[in-house]
């Protein structure tokens, strides 16, 4: 049944799974397998060796829940073409007779899928992983007897594409790698022969008595050097920056009512509790759109707000909207020396080569 997203969320999906693809050897792992239920339209992939499962809520499903395997084979025609579209495009896509449909405003693309075997029990794999303990055993508070498990670094790497921020937990079985909308799976590596070498001891004690004369200093050490705080609190990531606008906006609505009694504070709080909001909103938009633009910007706002030059910042990007920064400044100074204020220092224009 027809499922509605946006490219770009579409493209996003097949970004963070498809490195999990198995090989032609394994055909029903040879793809991304999508899944639509009432809620959200999943990508899935794995090789085996590494599961990745990432969701999106979608914009509305007709009908009952399907999923189709998406071959590998087909999977850069498909990334291209959504790519062609505008990121925000609704993009429907419909199954039948063994075939996958793309659907936007600029046109279709259809997919033929081989969907003859069964896909692996995936929700079951994760499910069973998320439910994994790490009991040690009795009378091992530190856990000098718990088997440390061994991650091939290799693998690992396919995981950049996941988010840049994942929560990781290791335990007896697989390491349960946990994103926005994205659950990950990495088997450890099955013989020691494939680790470290037989010669070394996977315990966490054994770990410790190799490295107890390494890592004793008597002379104790110097402290790690911190980054230089910023001028600014400034947000860091989209989460922070969507809390830091709902609070300001919050707390510029109830100083607007505190300060009834002096006009130019209320006008600063109103101006204060809208800008705000719109950023929150702006915000909010562009995260749905594309996180990891929203992520690049909040950090370059970041850097500028620490910075502090943002008057001038605001003149050049005025001056390469085609604006007139020059008369805003006209305006102000003017605006200023009738209400009786020194005119207020016009930030300096951008150099240019002579």
């Amino acid at each position: 049944m027809p499922v509605t997203l946006n490219a770009h969320q579409f493209a996003r999906l097949i970004d963070r799974t498809a490195d999990h693809i198995g090989d032609a050897t394994l055909p029903v792992l040879n793809g991304v397998r999508v899944e639509a239920d009432a809620e959200h339209l999943y990508a899935v992939a794995t090789d085996r060796y590494t599961l990745a499962a990432a969701r999106y809520r979608h914009h509305g499903l007709d009908g009952e829940a399907f999923a189709r395997t998406i071959p590998a084979r087909a999977l850069p025609a498909l990334r291209r073409w959504l790519t062609d579209q505008p990121g925000s495009a609704p993009v429907t896509l419909t199954h039948a007779d063994g075939k996958l449909r793309f659907t936007a405003e600029a046109g279709e693309m259809t997919l033929t899928t081989d969907d003859a075997q069964d896909y692996i029990g995936w929700r079951g794999l994760l499910r069973d992983i998320l439910a994994a303990t790490t009991d040690r055993p009795k009378g091992d508070a530190d856990g000098d007897q718990e088997d440390l498990p061994v991650l091939d670094a290799r693998l690992l790497t396919r995981f950049t594409t996941a988010g840049t921020y994942l929560r990781i937990r290791t335990g007896p079985g697989p390491a349960l790698l946990v994103g926005e909308d994205f659950l990950g799976a990495q088997s450890p590596v099955r013989s020691r022969h494939e680790g470290f070498g037989a010669g070394t001891d996977d315990t966490l004690g054994g770990v410790r008595a190799l490295w107890k004369t390494g890592l004793t200093d008597p002379d104790g050490h110097a402290a790690v050097p911190m980054p230089t705080p910023r001028h600014r609190d400034a947000p860091g990531t989209s989460a922070e920056a969507a809390e830091a606008f709902l609070r300001q906006t919050m707390v510029s609505t109830h100083d607007l009512v505190e300060e009834i009694d002096s006009p130019r504070a209320v006008a600063a709080h109103a101006a204060a509790g809208a800008s705000a909001w719109a950023a929150y909103r702006y915000l909010d938009a562009l995260h749905r759109a594309d996180p990891l633009l929203a992520a690049q910007v909040i950090a370059e706002v970041a850097d500028e707000l620490d910075d502090g030059a943002l008057g001038e910042f605001a003149w050049d990007a005025a001056a390469k909207a085609g604006f007139d920064p020059q008369k805003w400044q006209d305006e102000l100074d003017r605006a200023a020396t009738t209400a009786g204020e020194p005119a207020a220092e016009a930030p300096a224009a951008p150099e240019t080569d002579s």
